[in-house]
Parts: structure tokens; C-alpha cells; sequence
């Protein structure tokens, strides 16, 4: 089965002053573009006193293009890529690190500013720990009421569960598939409803 390595709990990490500067490290789950995007609005509200919070995110697969990093007013390429090559040097994912700065009053260069968000990076991420989950497909399923029974009894079949429900003018369904069970499920649902299910795969 494909997995992914991620963090395995959350956690908030202040490392040692370096030159009066603070570095507050924060280490989050984050599976899709909007959980991102949450902990981020978040943890700028909870810092918005700080000088810089500035971070890196990966999505998907290990080592694909699904990531962005952000400096926040550093110097290009001090902060946000550190934190980056921290979270790819381990092989993670499905993970947002957010590196917040209060300024000491003492410059650090380039070179010191890159050891302390790595530093920050790595000491938050090493107390967060790593597990090992199923990589897997978000499919949307769009049905009518009549086929609800048939379309509980694949999910049944499969040992799966929905995320969530929604019941309009149609059924909505999001359910998570481990990616090697996919075509299986798809194909099931469809026959078991003659065609009549609406299915998406989520980006």
C-alpha cells in the first residue's frame, strides 16, 4: 500500500534566544489547499505582533510540485526555503511549518538567519514526530435518495465511510479511497446504480 510520511502531532516550539531574537516554531496538519490556508490566516492573527511569520507547506506526494514557501519580509531565500528543505530533508507532507520572528534589535545575516529558521524547523518538527498514513483519493459522490441503500451497501462493502453529507435535491458524499482501491470503488458504485451516480475525484 502507498503511504506518506507526515507529522504525527501538533506542536508550538520556542528555541533558545539567538542574538535577542525569539524563534517560535509551529508544526501543523494540514491535508488540502484550505487547511493550509486556515492555519496560516491563524497563526498571523495569534502573532500579529511579530515581525516576520513566515513559513513553508507541502502537499500530496513527497518531493512534488504541491508546496510554497514564504520569506515574509527576510531576505529572499533565508527563511521560507530553510524551513522547506527542513520538512522535504524528512521525507514529509500533508504539513504547514510556520516560523515566527520577534526581532531582538541585533542583525543576524543571511547566513545566521538561515541557521535559525532551520534550526526552528528542525526542533519543531523533531518533537512532532512521523507516522505513516494511506495515500488516498477524495472522491465527491452526487446521487439521487432511491439510490442511497445501493450506494451504502459498496461503501459497506469496502470499509468505508463518508467524510461528510450533504442531502439536497441529491445526495452529496465525500469519501476518502486509498488510491489502490480506487477504479474497485468507482466501478462498483456504477454498477450498482446503472450508471446513475455522479462522481468526481478531488484535486
Amino acid at each position: 500500500m502507498a503511504v506518506i510520511r507526515t507529522i504525527a502531532t501538533p506542536v508550538c516550539h520556542e528555541i533558545p534566544k539567538i542574538r535577542g531574537s525569539r524563534f517560535i516554531a509551529t508544526v501543523a496538519a494540514t491535508a488540502s489547499p484550505s487547511e493550509v490556508t486556515a492555519c496560516l490566516e491563524e497563526l498571523r492573527q495569534t502573532y500579529r505582533d511579530a515581525t516576520h511569520n513566515c513559513f513553508a507547506w507541502r502537499l500530496g506526494r513527497a518531493g512534488g510540485d504541491h508546496m510554497r514557501y514564504s520569506d515574509d519580509g527576510e531576505p529572499s531565500g533565508t527563511a521560507g526555503r530553510p524551513i522547506l528543505q527542513e520538512i522535504d530533508g524528512r521525507g514529509l507532507t500533508d504539513v504547514t511549518v510556520v516560523v515566527t520572528r520577534y526581532y531582538g534589535g541585533t542583525k543576524l545575516g543571511t547566513g545566521g538567519l538561515v541557521r535559525a529558521y532551520s534550526e526552528a524547523a528542525a526542533a519543531g518538527l523533531e518533537l512532532s514526530g512521523v507516522v505513516e498514513r494511506p495515500i488516498v483519493q477524495r472522491l465527491r459522490l452526487l446521487h439521487n435518495y432511491d439510490d442511497t441503500g445501493a450506494i451504502k451497501a459498496v461503501l459497506s462493502t469496502f470499509d468505508l465511510e463518508p467524510e461528510s453529507a450533504d442531502y439536497g435535491a441529491q445526495v452529496e458524499l465525500a469519501v476518502a479511497v486509498v488510491v489502490e482501491q480506487v477504479e474497485a470503488v468507482e466501478q462498483a458504485l456504477r454498477d450498482a446504480t446503472k450508471g446513475r451516480l455522479e462522481l468526481h475525484r478531488e484535486a
